[in-house]
């Protein structure tokens, strides 16, 4: 589809030109007065239910704009949410990101993509008596990644389908599962708690970012403009369990070199590819090695902390020995390591393969490090899992039982739990992310729902 922008209000703090706030649910008003706790959450949780079918338009209206990192889209959404929260009764804070000053920071998490321009987006509901409540911080990414070849999709990427899979109403598209839902969910219920006169004590803020597929360039932003509160949930697909930590990864660069001849006399070249047949079998035993004794939270994944590669070229005539191979790839780091750690234990690695071959001796393969750099991240706060694990079971009391573990990929949880306490928690199974025909569950859209409108009103408070 063409990528146009969609010129939002660039406003910190609107004022009086604001939309009226949303009217209240004519079907069951709420007064907090003298309600128990228990008509409250009956109240709201009928609301979150009434607002299901706008949920998802909303994720239908997200999902037809293509916002994959660096695209003009990956901007557009910005300004489309800001109007969104605008028109819900948040202040909006829309703001243009220096590039140019974020990427030259020592500890800039890294970008793969080519970027002209990016925004920062931070929305506030103020709390009516912050000093009764907690504030809250809600973190999700609108950036998705490439859908890749349009014929492995049963439809177009980018045009959300309804459907029924495995006995399961289903939502399909780029996005539906990392992590469109998750913002959607957040921001729905919050318009739910609205609709029905609920008032929070403290904060809550919901900042969607960019960049979080490549680096978590938003995020990082979001941190240095001085963005804090009591907690933080990221709506990431967990399938509705708990994450409060993840394990790192970085992005690396090898060039493999050989030497060329025709080949009809291969024998007296040297293949690239040979040669990185040496270099893969070394990263295999590195990998097992690595993995061998994990974090007992890593325990459930089968390799938790993969070393992998994504991407191969060698060769530029069909009959000719290649000279060069680049491959890059994947390198997963450690619950309690440092990415320095990590790679310093790659580099030694390839070392010990340049000082095991005597052409690789005299040109040795080279390491580079490139993109995304994602250190691990813990965050280690009882009190946001137990507040999490409770509100789930109230929102999804017939779904299995909530696990809390850490995640073998990276995210933007890193670069907040520094800040404050955080934790991952959304709609959406992260094997579907990133593959043919996306999905999510419309039941798991409506309990990540359902589960943080409870959050919202147990950490804020209401009066």
């Amino acid at each position: 589809m063409a990528e146009t922008r969609h010129d939002a209000p660039e406003v910190s703090a609107v004022d009086s030109d604001r939309p009226p706030r949303v009217i209240p649910d004519q079907q069951s008003g709420l007064s907090t007065t003298n309600a128990t706790d228990a008509e409250i959450t009956t109240t709201v949780l009928a609301a979150v239910d009434r607002q299901l079918e706008h949920a998802i338009d909303l994720l239908g209206h997200l999902i037809a704009i293509p916002s994959t990192g660096g695209s003009e889209a990956e901007a557009e959404i910005q300004h489309v949410l800001a109007e969104i929260l605008f028109s819900d009764g948040f202040d909006v804070d829309l703001w243009a990101l220096d590039l140019p000053d974020l990427t030259s920071q020592p500890d800039f998490p890294g970008m793969e993509v080519t970027r002209r321009e990016a925004f920062g987006l931070v929305a506030v509901l103020p709390g009516i008596a912050p000093e009764l409540g907690l504030s809250l911080l809600v973190n999700g990414h609108a950036d998705v990644v490439p859908a890749g070849d349009p014929n492995s999709w049963s439809g177009d990427p980018f045009t959300m389908r309804r459907e029924e899979r495995e006995g399961r109403e289903t939502l399909l598209g780029r996005g539906t599962c990392d992590m469109k839902s998750g913002l959607v969910a957040s921001i729905v219920a919050a318009r739910a708690l609205n609709s029905v006169g609920v008032k929070l004590a403290g904060d809550l803020m919901i900042a969607p970012v960019i960049g979080e597929e490549d680096g978590g360039l938003g995020t990082y932003a979001l941190m240095r403009r001085g963005i804090t509160a009591d907690a933080c949930l990221i709506p990431e697909p967990t399938d509705l369990d708990l994450i409060p930590a993840n394990a790192g990864a970085l992005t690396f660069r090898l060039r493999i070199p050989g030497r060329a001849t025709h080949a009809s006399r291969r024998t007296e070249g040297i293949s690239a590819i040979e040669n990185f047949n040496l270099v893969n079998a070394a990263l295999v035993e590195l990998e097992t090695r690595r993995n061998s004794a994990v974090d007992p939270m890593m325990s459930r994944w089968p390799i938790a902390y993969p070393l992998s590669i994504g991407t191969i070229q060698a060769g530029d005539w069909a009959s000719t020995v290649p000279d060069l191979l680049i491959a890059e790839g994947r390198y997963g780091v450690a619950l309690g390591e440092t990415a320095a750690d990590a790679r310093a234990e790659l580099q030694t690695t390839i070392d010990e393969i340049n000082a095991s071959d005597a052409f690789l001796r005299a040109h040795p393969v080279t390491l580079e490090w490139w993109g995304g750099q994602f250190e691990p991240g813990v965050s280690g706060d009882d009190y946001l899992i137990d507040l999490t694990r409770r509100s789930h079971f109230v929102a999804a009391p017939n779904r299995r039982r909530l696990e809390v573990y850490g995640a073998p990929y990276g995210s933007d949880l890193r670069l907040i739990a520094p800040h404050m306490p955080v934790v991952q928690y959304g709609p959406g199974d992260a094997r579907s992310a990133h593959s043919p025909d996306e999905s999510i569950a419309v039941a798991d859209l409506l309990s990540s729902m359902r589960a943080m409108a409870l959050i919202y009103l147990e950490h804020c408070h209401i009066v």
